[in-house]
């Protein structure tokens, strides 16, 4: 099978993908949340908890939003709080370190024998369609160029049409930020994700609260 690796200590990660690649899987490593994000064509992940540019709760959770893929988070902590979290989050199963590789392997293909209640991979809106298995988007058969924050952004305010979703849990999910700094990312990118967009107008600002995916007669 296809596995993205998500650890940010390279030893660990080197370790992982050598042991995995014994098992004959392919692997691919991401050191961040932001390229983990940016990754496709896998079909389990392997999430370290902790990742130097977000929490890996919280990311498990914005995966949640837009993929089904199978989920084995990995941490050191083994408490049972922290295991419900993970679980919580969207984890299909959680696996403390130290841990072998054979544990490990068989747990993975476990993992990917349980029939898996998929999502919906495809979100239309009028005439705006999301692929959330290639991470892509069209308006009016015209494909939109989007960046993955910028897909992340939409797939989010997609799934809940109609609905206001606030800026901080924006910023939380898709940046795992929620300072000035970030603020300011999350205008720009909505500034150029509303004009890549195009007309009729759909992303609808709702001041003092986010933002929402409207039909264009109901703005």
């Amino acid at each position: 099978m296809h596995v993205l690796v998500v650890e940010d200590d390279l030893r660990m990660a080197n370790a992982l993908t050598a042991a995995l690649r014994r098992f004959g899987n392919q692997v691919m490593h991401a050191p961040t949340c932001q390229d983990a994000g940016k990754a496709s064509g896998y079909d389990l992940m392997l999430l370290d908890l902790c990742l130097p540019d977000g929490d890996g709760i919280a990311f498990c959770r914005l995966i949640r939003e837009c993929s089904s893929v199978p989920i084995i988070m990995l941490s050191a902590r083994g408490a049972e709080q922290d295991r419900i979290l993970g679980l919580r989050a969207g984890a299909d199963d959680y696996l403390v370190k130290p841990f072998s590789m054979v544990e490990l392997e068989a747990r993975m293909q476990a993992v990917m024998r349980r029939p898996r209640t998929l999502m919906n991979s495809t979100i239309r809106i009028a005439d705006i369609t999301l692929d959330l298995t290639s991470r892509t988007a069209d308006r009016a058969g015209r494909t939109l160029s989007l960046t993955p924050k910028e897909f992340g952004l939409l797939a989010r305010l997609a799934g809940n049409e109609g609905r206001v979703v606030g800026r901080e849990q924006l910023l939380r999910e898709i940046w795992q930020d929620t300072g000035k700094a970030a603020a300011r990312t999350l205008d720009v990118h909505i500034t150029n994700l509303r004009a890549k967009l195009g007309r009729p107008p759909v992303l609808e600002t709702v001041r003092g609260v986010g933002y929402r995916i409207t039909l264009p007669e109901t703005i």
